[in-house]
């Protein structure tokens, strides 16, 4: 996957935004003001920054040599996947899904209600 297509993918969720809040070179994809993914544009490898639940992010670090902790981010919660490594495309959108949901899933029930499962 390259970083046109996460970027793409990202966006197909609803009331998903993207901007630049850091710098020029991080871009940052929010759910109701609230991060759940991070795609950086100067680096030599496409990766993508993903929120994940806890008991999933040892795992796949240890099933994927494309999934390592994020930097800057918290280890238990965020993993970065380069986009062109050992995992396919459907995964990776899996698993930005799941990012959306991690985020959907922390906000009060009232806005947790806008956001169906299938999504």
């Amino acid at each position: 996957m390259n970083i046109e297509k996460a970027r793409e993918y990202c966006l197909t969720f609803r009331n998903a935004t993207e901007s630049f809040p850091f710098d020029d070179v991080s871009l940052v994809f929010k759910v109701e003001n609230k991060m759940f993914a991070l795609l950086p544009l100067d680096v030599a490898e496409p990766k993508i920054t993903l929120k994940c639940s806890p008991e999933y992010t040892e795992e796949l670090r240890e099933r994927y040599q494309a999934v390592e902790p994020a930097f800057h981010f918290n280890k238990k919660c965020w993993n970065s996947i380069y986009l062109e490594g050992d995992m396919q495309n459907e995964e990776i959108r899996q698993w930005i899904r799941h990012s959306f949901r991690e985020v959907i899933a922390g906000l009060p029930k009232k806005i947790r209600e806008y956001y169906p499962e299938e999504e």
